[in-house]
């Protein structure tokens, strides 16, 4: 929620207007949550949060009806509380902005009237208090009124405000799933302002409905930053529109046939990975070079239970959270309970449905070439005759190749490995945006081709979390960007240039033995040749030669069949591609991990929350492209025979 304050020209004078038009937004809002069908697979839909501002005028207004309604009520601030209390009660003199800041009460009714409104609702909201630059904006604050004359000083509180406004608002809009704004609709270019708040918000992909304080009556559904240049008036299914947008934000979108949040309500976890589908790590395991452990190793995994709560507890991630001063302990609870659980959950899943995806293509890549040579292995070794053994033989290969890929279809191994891993990544970083109150925005999610529900689950399993109650402090700061951020982006980017090396090296070891199978099928050919023509000219038996030619055959067939199975798997693995992903997205952590070393060397009173919020937000954006880099690559990659 953001909008004008009762001081704002005009607003006063529409009050009622606007109110009825809220509670009507409100209603049809509260309608279509009541209409959506059920799914499968989902929780009931959570209680509505209104974040706000809590300024005089819109943000009161709304913050009583939401109350009424039984919504949560969260507030981002700009400011810590007190301050906050003090710039928002607007008063007219140094004495009251004193009286305000030490707790006490201001002289001047009006301006003690608004402070106490303002305290009182405040007693009502789970607050997040952005309170790391309190200090120097209590400084200015009394500059200016110690020294009403001086119009650079009340200019530059006027523009350290507006920016700390626009951190707030930008909370705002990265938790909320839709802006409802109440705006006269002059102007967007005052930072933090009603306008502005509203253009990022429609830049951020988060539709907005804008009451006009004009015409409240005349409200409309805005989606994307080119609906402020459109100058219509309302469309008559306004109401339709508002209802299908409560559709859409609240239930997963999937293709006809698709089952979509129903694939996480028949998903089974298990334990461990099967020591049958071990056959794409196997391959890394040899191929991949230089390793402290054999290559020969057992390649079962072991996944921690989701509930193991001994198991999270010692999280690193989780533990640099509980130890964020304020409300770190019970924020490290929130996401252990809220995120951490489902994340090891679908970790664990799509590890074994990986498995069982490219694994299975593997074997089947393996049993293709075995079963060639194993249809032709009779040549030397029986009589015509008695070949049905070896026929026997290739029938099972071929039979258990087409069993892999039936069930790998009807199983949809290759859609649930990418859906539940997209789910366990976007959940995997979670805590770093959650600890700041970020979020990523509604409209800058990525969309699956067949399904959103991964898109989906993540969004609302970290909005459930929400906003902690807390004041973020220059000692809050500097442990989210040394414990949590830098621990967290150190810990990637090495995981990332490990994988790209040992990818590159499976890459060109598989090349090298293709090469070097299909040069031995040059030279066995050429030696048959060569005999061949020994004979012919009296050098060597021709009998020897004679019975040598079936064997050669097989060898002839044997080298370059093993060589193209080898080609293949080089190609489903697509090894180099997934190492050049690994190689860009390891130095783009490495040139954030440079910053945040920069910014950790600047003392406690200069650090910002804008500054590592958008360090965080960065991380957060290399993640995401590694995501859809990966799909990218393994998204044709269906199950399918090997030919």
């Amino acid at each position: 929620m953001t909008g004008h304050r009762f001081s704002h020209p005009g607003f006063e004078n529409h009050v009622g207007r606007i109110a009825a038009t809220l509670d009507t937004i409100f209603d049809l809002i509260d309608q279509g949550v009541r209409d959506l069908p059920p799914q499968s697979g989902a929780g009931p839909i959570a209680t509505a949060r209104l974040h706000s501002m809590l300024a005089d005028g819109t943000d009161v207004i709304a913050a009583e009806m939401a109350l009424v309604r039984g919504y949560e009520l969260v507030a981002p601030l700009p400011f810590g509380r007190r301050l906050n209390k003090t710039i928002n009660a607007l008063p007219q003199n140094a004495a009251d902005v004193r009286a305000l800041l030490a707790g006490d009460e201001a002289q001047d009714p009006e301006t003690q009237g608004h402070a106490g409104a303002i305290r009182a609702i405040s007693d009502r909201a789970r607050l997040f208090c952005l309170a790391d630059q309190d200090a120097a904006i209590v400084d200015l604050l009394l500059a200016k009124f110690d020294d009403p004359d001086d119009s650079a000083k009340a200019q530059l509180l006027a523009a350290e405000v507006s920016r700390r406004v626009a951190l707030a608002g930008r909370i705002l809009i990265e938790q909320s799933d839709i802006l409802i704004g109440v705006w006269d609709g002059v102007s967007t270019a005052h930072i933090g302002g009603t306008g502005h708040t509203i253009a990022t918000a429609l830049q951020y992909g988060t539709p907005v409905i804008w009451i006009d304080t004009r015409t409240p009556e005349q409200w409309r559904v805005l989606i994307g930053p080119e609906a402020l240049l459109d100058d219509r008036t309302a469309s008559g299914d306004r109401e339709a529109e508002l209802q299908h947008l409560v559709h859409g934000l609240l239930v997963a979108d999937s293709k006809a046939g698709h089952p979509g949040l129903a694939t996480l309500f028949h998903e089974r976890w298990r334990p461990r990975s099967s020591r049958f589908a071990h056959m794409y790590r196997r391959v890394e395991a040899l191929f991949g070079g230089r390793s402290e452990q054999p290559r020969l190793r057992g390649l079962t995994e072991h996944y921690s239970l989701p509930d193991d709560m001994d198991a999270m507890a010692a999280d690193p991630m989780l533990a640099a959270v509980r130890d964020l001063p304020d409300a770190g302990a019970s924020m490290a609870i929130a996401i252990m309970e809220q995120v951490t659980r489902r994340f090891r959950w679908l970790d664990g899943i799509s590890s074994r449905l990986s498995d069982a995806y490219r694994g299975g293509m593997i074997v089947s890549f393996i049993l293709s070439s075995l079963a060639i040579v194993g249809g032709t292995a009779y040549l030397p070794l029986v009589p015509p005759a008695e070949k049905w053994g070896f026929a026997l033989f290739e029938l099972v290969l071929l039979c258990i190749i087409l069993a892999i890929t039936f069930f790998g279809q009807r199983k949809r191994w290759h859609g649930r490995w990418f859906e539940t891993r997209r789910a366990a990544e976007y959940l995997r970083h979670g805590a770093i945006l959650l600890a700041l109150g970020g979020a990523r925005a509604t409209g800058r999610w990525p969309k699956g081709t067949e399904t959103d529900w991964p898109e989906f689950y993540a969004r609302q399993t970290l909005r459930s979390v929400g906003l902690p109650q807390a004041s973020i402090s220059q000692a809050y700061l500097r442990g989210v960007l040394e414990g949590l951020l830098d621990h967290h982006v150190v810990a990637q980017r090495d995981y990332h240039f490990d994988k790209a090396r040992r990818l590159t090296n499976v890459h060109h070891n598989l090349d090298h033995l293709s090469e070097r199978l299909f040069q031995c099928a040059v030279a066995s050919v050429a030696l048959y040749l060569l005999l061949v023509a020994a004979g012919e000219l009296g050098f060597v038996p021709m009998e020897p030669v004679t019975h040598l030619a079936k064997l050669f055959t097989v060898l002839g067939v044997l080298f370059p069949t093993f060589g193209a199975g080898i080609a293949g798997i080089r190609y489903f693995g697509d090894f180099e591609r997934f190492a050049s992903i690994s190689e860009v997205t390891g130095e783009k952590l490495e040139a954030i991990h440079a910053r945040i070393e920069r910014l950790a060397r600047v003392p406690d009173a200069a650090l910002d929350y804008g500054s590592i919020s958008e360090l965080a937000h960065a991380a957060d954006e290399v993640v995401f492209a590694e995501i859809e880099n990966w799909q990218a690559v393994f998204g044709s990659k269906q199950v399918t025979v090997p030919v």
